[in-house]
């Protein structure tokens, strides 16, 4: 097997003339984490909305494990386990903790439309929902509906039940946007453990967020690749400084510190 579980190939994305992503050549190893980063408008979530198939590209390739997957539907490569945890917590509000992580292990058991299973047939799940719910510190919130979560332990349910759809690739959309200080740590914390046998996509602003755990960083502006390597690299890369500027540039520069 490759060392590579997902490419891009000269991808491209054009909006009536406007080029939002420009041969973009991504390469993500197995078993890493790889940060997406890069100013406003830069084409991180464009990017994010072509991986998973979300809009069609208008130029290039995308391969998963080797595997074609350019014209595939967002259903197929969920199926393949690509599974993307978005910018905007995604959980059902009021069901509780264990009932969202169990709706994940219907969908990865394929019964996620079978609403009419017996109540007995559903809590055969439980115990996996609840070492799920433990892996991501929420076992004291089991019983507790997602809307009375606080916001960070919110995005810690979104992690269970993205975990519980058994993904091989994990997308995530800005996983510590709008969290205080210490709800930034623990989420940091909790995707460095979760990702241990996994590839974990992430964009994400904190630049100390990724810091902390980005293994590889590829730095996009204006829809084009600028920069990759490791955070060390590409802090030091006149070019990123340039494209982010201002408070963003004492950022990089804060975080390296």
């Amino acid at each position: 097997m490759s060392d590579l579980i997902l490419e891009t190939q000269s991808l491209t994305k054009a909006f009536k003339g406007f080029v939002a992503v420009s041969d973009v050549n991504l390469k993500v190893r197995r078993g890493s984490i790889h940060a997406l980063i890069g100013p406003n408008g830069a084409g991180k979530t464009t990017c994010f909305n072509l991986l998973t198939k979300f809009l069609p590209p208008t130029s290039g390739r995308i391969l998963f494990n080797g595997d074609d997957i350019t014209r595939e539907r967002p259903a197929q490569v969920a199926r393949r386990g690509i599974i993307r945890s978005f910018q905007i917590s995604a959980v059902f509000p009021h069901l509780t903790a264990l009932e969202n992580v169990r709706i994940g292990l219907q969908r990865a058991t394929g019964e996620s439309y079978r609403f009419w299973r017996s109540e007995q047939r559903l809590t055969r799940l439980d115990p996996r929902a609840r070492e799920l719910l433990a892996d991501v510190d929420l076992s004291a919130f089991a019983d507790t509906l997602a809307v009375n979560l606080p916001y960070g332990r919110k995005r810690a349910l979104e992690i269970a039940t993205t975990l519980a759809m058994e993904p091989e690739l994990m997308l995530l959309d800005e996983p510590t946007q709008g969290m205080g200080h210490e709800d930034v740590d623990r989420v940091t914390q909790l995707i460095k453990q979760v990702s241990a046998g996994r590839t974990i996509l992430m964009v994400e602003h904190n630049m100390k967020v990724i810091a902390s755990i980005a293994d590889t960083i590829t730095v996009l502006s204006r829809g084009a690749v600028l920069a990759e390597g490791t955070y060390d690299v590409v802090s030091r890369n006149p070019e990123v400084m340039q494209a982010y500027m201002g408070t963003t540039d004492a950022e990089l520069e804060g975080a390296h510190a």
